[in-house]
């Protein structure tokens, strides 16, 4: 966001509203993505409300929302959506005719494969020119679609129940879905320009209209017998969709008064790097870090808001007696901006994608889990340079960070006063640390990314990080209750407002 509408003659898609670009000075494909996305809050109204499972067949709403979806996708990429459609055809068609023990391996290599052939023109074709709102975001979601329910698939068709784990079992899909259901899986409107990902099973049964009432099954032990999940009336989402509207007016508030006015680039630049003293930049990177988050914020919260104007997102009763719209939370804004720790920050932050981390490559690499979760994470997002400074370098970070963990928060524990000084401690070098690590996945370029390194003495950063694991290595932990594995922390504080929806969120990684 926040580029000038010069570039709108890049955009590929409809320009029906290029006057609308040139009036407010916004690039026309970020013109286009609003629109649609505002579009579709309206639709996921009268979705909810006038084409329920009760008044519609589940075919009717499944070429709905496809048809929806697929219209989204032509007026904000033109041709170039042909892309998105020509995978999810290519990976039903390996679904129902590659041989099931292997469809999971076919998927992830031919959707991983194709997604990673265009991100390389973004680099190759366009030298780091290509729009912010182009066709590969749509392409990312879909990837993640096709190989969850192409793991799932593989679970309930090719394992037994001693093979799964409890979250593998509930989620696991036992037939092939037709293509009615697979198009409108990866190309419903609710989610097809931002996601997030959802897990198959939901997706059908709020289709079908079992969501709320499976939800309020799987939580009736929480309900005190207040909510039993006979009720008939489902709840209403719209305290949960003018809540998270406000974030998102907060938000927007927030980028054009706050984030346009410390451009990420500003670190990098020249004279700033030659004349203004370490703790000046050390202070401006802290706070253009930190003003980059609210747009994907923004279009994470938007994207969620859609999803629960149709009745989609349902996580079950809080322990306040009242329904939570959680189930599909791609984020914890509190938990991100309260992190006292690198692991918490990765936990609440693009949550969706981290648990389809966690879903195809953590819990089922053999080894070196950690470097393969963090690789595929890389890979996913792209090519760039960046994202791979960023990636590789988080993973001494989070092995750090545990380690300073297990040696030393228990010598903390011992009053309240010491426990509030090591989170602020804490806090404090969490952030940092996400300076240190997220600038290049901004600043995208090995040149620019070397020019912010040299200039925060990176070098001592590394030492620094590697002093903390030789460390830990010398002293056994004494903390019994620390966690064994990066991605399964149980004290994570991810706040009431994801928390029952993403219970199952306790290893990821992004």
């Amino acid at each position: 966001m926040g580029e000038r509408a010069d570039t709108a003659f890049k955009t590929t898609g409809s320009k029906w509203l290029l006057p609308v670009s040139e009036h407010t000075g916004f690039p026309l494909d970020q013109v286009n993505f609003l629109a649609c996305q505002l579009f579709a809050l309206v639709a996921a109204f009268w979705f909810r409300l006038y084409l329920t499972p009760s008044h519609a067949n589940p075919l009717v709403r499944h070429a709905v929302a496809t048809l929806l979806g697929i219209a989204f996708l032509i007026f904000c990429f033109g041709w170039y959506s042909v892309h998105i459609l020509s995978v999810v055809v290519a990976c039903y068609l390996i679904l129902i005719k590659a041989d099931i023990n292997n469809v999971h391996k076919y998927s992830m290599a031919t959707a991983m494969g194709y997604l990673t052939v265009c991100q390389m023109s973004r680099v190759f074709i366009f030298n780091y020119g290509i729009l912010s709102t182009d066709f590969s975001g749509p392409l990312m979601i879909v990837t993640q679609k096709i190989t969850t329910l192409a793991f799932q698939i593989h679970d309930g068709i090719c394992k037994t129940s001693e093979q799964l784990t409890p979250e593998q079992k509930l989620l696991a899909v036992t037939e092939r879905p037709s293509f009615m259901e697979y198009l409108s899986y990866n190309l419903n409107f609710l989610s097809v320009l931002v996601g997030p990902c959802s897990d198959y099973r939901d997706y059908i049964d709020f289709i079908e209209g079992r969501h709320v009432s499976r939800r309020l099954k799987q939580h009736s032990g929480r309900c005190n017998g207040q909510n039993g999940y006979n009720r008939t009336l489902d709840p209403s989402p719209l305290n949960a969709v003018c809540r998270k509207l406000l974030v998102c007016c907060g938000c927007m508030l927030f980028f054009l008064i706050v984030t346009r006015s410390l451009p990420i680039k500003y670190n990098v630049d020249p004279h700033f790097v030659n004349h203004a003293s370490f703790l000046t930049r050390l202070t401006y990177a802290f706070f253009s870090i930190q003003a980059a988050r609210p747009k994907f914020y923004f279009a994470w919260t938007l994207a969620d808001a859609v999803n629960n104007a149709a009745g989609y997102g349902f996580s079950g009763i809080d322990e306040n007696g009242k329904p939570s719209w959680e189930l599909i939370c791609n984020l914890n804004i509190l938990g991100i901006e309260t992190a006292t720790s690198f692991k918490t920050f990765i936990d609440n932050w693009n949550i969706r994608t981290g648990i389809w981390l966690k879903t195809v490559c953590y819990e089922r690499a053999p080894k070196h889990r950690l470097a393969l979760t963090f690789l595929l994470s890389a890979l996913w997002h792209g090519v760039y340079p960046g994202y791979y400074f960023t990636f590789i370098t988080a993973i001494p970070i989070t092995m750090a960070a545990r380690a300073m963990r297990r040696s030393f928060r228990h010598y903390f524990l011992g009053s309240r006063g010491l426990k509030l000084g090591y989170d602020i401690l804490t806090w404090t070098a969490t952030q940092l640390a996400i300076g240190y690590t997220v600038m290049p996945f901004l600043l995208l370029a090995v040149e620019s990314t070397l020019v912010y390194y040299r200039s925060m003495y990176f070098h001592m950063h590394i030492i620094s990080i590697l002093a903390a694991i030789a460390l830990h290595r010398k002293h056994k932990p004494r903390e019994p209750c620390a966690t064994t594995e990066t991605f399964s922390s149980p004290s994570s504080p991810c706040s009431a407002q994801c928390q029952p929806a993403h219970s199952n969120n306790n290893d990821k990684v992004d």
